[in-house]
């Protein structure tokens, strides 16, 4: 007698419970933050196309995922002006409050500058430089004479000067660097290594090979998700 009455109340609860949404815990998730990747000198975005599609494979939806072109012979700080715009477009488009921000190369100084001197602090969550001359490279003395943006990557120019002076990693970014002990372009080396960022060396990898190394890109993308 008793398990009659039990039974129905029972059914009840059951079909009740059927009725609540399962919440997805991959659905809740909270979307990333868009990324925006700066070439560096003389590079081109599809560079980056490994790295693109590396990401799009581990959950980055197409609206995430932004390439920030320009004319590398400009001063880094006419770019970083060009890419303050950008970002504003993506914030506006996708609705996100900050950006993550991944460099090679050069595309770290106007980035840095953006975030130092442009407000860009406040808008951006991780920064990331692969390969960067955030000291100067020897190298750019092949082309000071004639090109703005080559004088300002030789060690001790202004712009690094002021770039670097006092906190040279400023605000609430997360600053993330790769190095490699085999780049030929960046000279020396620990031109990269910034104090304040997490500064991490690489296998035996070329400058532009940098990144596209799974390896690199695995970890970068750790570092911005």
């Amino acid at each position: 007698m008793r398990l009659r009455h039990v039974l129905p109340g029972l059914a009840t609860v059951i079909g009740a419970a059927l009725l609540v949404p399962v919440t997805s815990t991959t659905a809740n998730a909270a979307e990333p933050d868009p990324v925006v990747f700066v070439h560096g000198f003389s590079g081109k975005g599809d560079q980056f196309s490994a790295m693109t599609d590396n990401f799009r494979a581990n959950g980055y939806a197409d609206d995430r995922l932004h390439v920030f072109g320009y004319n590398s012979f400009r001063s880094n700080g006419t770019t970083a002006q060009n890419l303050s715009g950008f970002i504003s477009d993506v914030l506006d488009s996708t609705g996100a409050a900050k950006v993550d921000i991944v460099t090679h190369s050069m595309g770290g100084l106007s980035s840095r500058h953006y975030i130092k001197e442009l407000g860009g602090a406040d808008r951006v969550d991780d920064w990331v430089s692969i390969g960067g001359p955030n000291h100067g490279t020897a190298v750019a003395g092949f082309c000071d004479l004639l090109i703005t943006s080559c004088q300002e990557m030789k060690a001790g120019s202004d712009f690094l000067n002021k770039l670097n002076a006092g906190d040279p990693t400023p605000g609430g970014v997360n600053y993330t660097t790769f190095r490699s002990p085999c780049d030929l372009i960046i000279n020396p080396i620990s031109s990269t290594v910034l104090d304040g960022a997490d500064n991490r060396e690489t296998s035996c990898l070329g400058h532009i090979g940098m990144i596209s190394n799974g390896g690199v890109i695995d970890a970068v993308r750790d570092v911005v998700r």
